[in-house]
């Protein structure tokens, strides 16, 4: 009997860890509620753990992590063009993404998890174009 309980105190366990994570969908978008090129949502509040999974709303379009806009430790993703990808977010802080094609018309996003520890450098990050822009208000929202 008491082995009995055990392995059900670990199957609950198990299942409520891999119950916590959360899968978040984000589209690809040639036009959405904030204009052309587009990810939708653009900003996202995530816990480690978690997945975001890029959809093929609209074709021509990636997604990949952005060099220096990632918490340290943490190893960069890059989709192909038209396919879906996943990632999981690995650790705290924060993660700026991009879509390769219209990265200077600004189809970038922000993707936070937990405490944004790694926001001050990756503000630094030189951006092209429009995504200088949409990243100053995407960094805005961490002061909310």
């Amino acid at each position: 009997m008491k082995k009995l309980m055990i392995l059900v105190a670990g199957a609950i366990i198990a299942l409520t860890g891999a119950a916590g994570a959360a899968e978040h969908e984000v589209k690809m978008l040639n036009k959405g509620e904030k204009g052309a090129m587009v990810f939708e949502p653009d900003f996202l509040q995530v816990e480690p753990g978690d997945t975001i999974k890029f959809l093929v709303t609209d074709k021509g379009h990636d997604a990949q992590s952005i060099a220096g806009m990632l918490p340290e430790g943490v190893e960069g993703f890059k989709g192909k063009i038209n396919q879906e990808i996943t990632f999981t977010v690995e650790k705290e802080g924060v993660y700026g993404i991009k879509c390769t094609p219209h990265y200077a018309m600004g189809m970038v996003m922000l993707v936070v998890a937990g405490e944004p520890v790694n926001a001050e450098a990756a503000k630094t990050v030189k951006q092209p174009g429009k995504a200088k822009a949409v990243f100053a208000e995407l960094f805005e929202k961490l002061d909310q």
